[in-house]
């Protein structure tokens, strides 16, 4: 089964992505492309293409809401490894049905996730 965040990346085109300086800075152990970000504040970095009007990351890729996944996934900030998409776990998520609402796209449900047992 494909994992529905890889049809979707509403959350990638939807929030800014804010993190700590470091997670940029490879002296430090940081992994985030420090290419791929720019400076929010003195202690907080955005990953381009996030603070604006109509936002999306600098690195997503593809068409969201029909195939979209992030181009550097193993590097990618904290905040976005945070992210839960809804039902994965089990549980509802309010910020990934606003993210998909926003692009018109009904949010996930239990049924997308085959691993979780469905009511009888």
């Amino acid at each position: 089964m494909l994992h529905p965040c890889l049809r979707c990346g509403a959350c990638c085109a939807y929030f800014r992505v804010a993190f700590h300086w470091s997670e940029a800075d490879a002296s430090l152990g940081g992994v985030v492309p420090p290419e791929l970000a720019e400076t929010l504040d003195p202690h907080r970095l955005v990953m381009r293409g996030t603070q604006a009007s109509k936002p999306r990351c600098v690195a997503l890729q593809g068409t969201v809401g029909e195939a979209a996944h992030c181009g550097v996934y193993e590097r990618r900030p904290s905040v976005c490894r945070e992210v839960e998409p809804a039902w994965e776990s089990g549980r509802p998520s309010a910020q990934c049905d606003k993210a998909r609402l926003a692009h018109g796209m009904q949010p996930l449900a239990p049924s997308d996730w085959p691993s979780i047992a469905q009511p009888a």
